[in-house]
């Protein structure tokens, strides 16, 4: 099945084949966006969004409550139809998905969609049988996220971390070609988060392509290969986090804590060589940093919010 679906995805030439006429490499999309804007009512959710995600990357949309984050990805899996624009998933229309496209989607929503009431493995086992797979899988994707000892716990009686790693399991349980994470990893505390991310970049390594949304700079700058700052329902910036933070390394600065408390920010460059010199002369100096840009700074220098300010 896979390898029928991957003939189907959509493939374009490098510039340099371009030039030669020949086929010297190509790149796969699974999804392509182009132009896409969305409104509710009077108010606009998403406005003219373009962008594409290679076969087997990480991409990361990051952006604060609010900025249509949800939305883009309801178009994106079908759920939604755009007011304008195209958007393409596994080379299909997403407004014309059939169940051959759905049968490779994996998806952990916000809102979980568990049964309290079900066990952690009842949970999946439901929704094996909605997925028609076999529930064979199911202790070995327990054990993976480790949940296989609570597995007969209610899901009622679970943490929140709990709940998002058996959300993740049931993304997990068709051997998705790609996984729409909506926050994955919001309001968890670090060692979840950091087995959330395991797992996630294992699927990676097995060629599925995920497509993550999170206001978390941190998140977007561990895992991801490409990410696009989304602010109001618009893309601001795109491009892997390093290219990113390097276009905007205007921003980095040195911050200096004097021995009185005072803290100091100046440039890094040249033109603070005297200002340093001096302070170190005079042991002024109790500790000296630079401030290398992050998405969060890039973010706030774009919109003059930060990441949580919408909310």
């Amino acid at each position: 099945m896979n390898d029928i679906l991957n003939t189907k995805l959509k493939t374009e030439k490098t510039p340099d084949s371009r030039k030669t006429g020949r086929n010297v490499s190509k790149k796969i999309y699974t999804v392509k966006a182009e132009s896409i804007s969305h409104s509710f009512s009077a108010h606009q959710v998403l406005d003219n969004v373009s962008f594409q995600v290679e076969k087997g990357e990480i991409f990361g949309l990051l952006g604060p409550s609010g900025a249509g984050k949800t939305t883009l990805i309801k178009i994106l899996t079908g759920q939604l139809s755009q007011d304008n624009g195209t958007a393409e998933l596994l080379g299909r229309d997403t407004r014309r998905l059939g169940a051959e496209e759905r049968r490779q989607i994996g998806a952990m929503m916000d809102n979980l969609g568990l049964y309290d009431r079900l066990s952690i493995y009842n949970n999946l086992s439901f929704y094996a049988d909605i997925l028609h797979v076999s529930r064979r899988k199911i202790n070995g994707i327990l054990k993976e996220l480790g949940l296989y000892e609570a597995r007969n716990k209610a899901v009622a009686k679970l943490s929140k971390g709990m709940k998002n790693r058996l959300s993740l399991a049931r993304a997990l349980m068709n051997d998705a070609q790609i996984l729409f994470l909506d926050e994955p990893t919001a309001g968890l505390d670090p060692a979840t988060t950091r087995e959330i991310h395991h797992t996630l970049r294992q699927q990676k390594e097995q060629g599925c392509t995920i497509f993550l949304t999170t206001h978390n700079m941190y998140e977007a700058e561990n895992l991801c290969g490409q990410v696009a700052l989304l602010g109001e329902g618009r893309i601001i910036e795109i491009g892997s986090p390093t290219e990113i933070c390097q276009k905007y390394n205007h921003l980095n600065k040195l911050r200096i804590t004097l021995r009185d408390g005072k803290n100091v920010v100046l440039e890094n460059n040249s033109s603070s060589a005297l200002a340093v010199k001096e302070f170190l002369e005079k042991n002024m100096i109790t500790s000296i940093h630079s401030t290398e840009p992050t998405l969060e700074t890039v973010f706030v220098e774009l919109t003059g919010k930060g990441l949580n300010e919408y909310e």
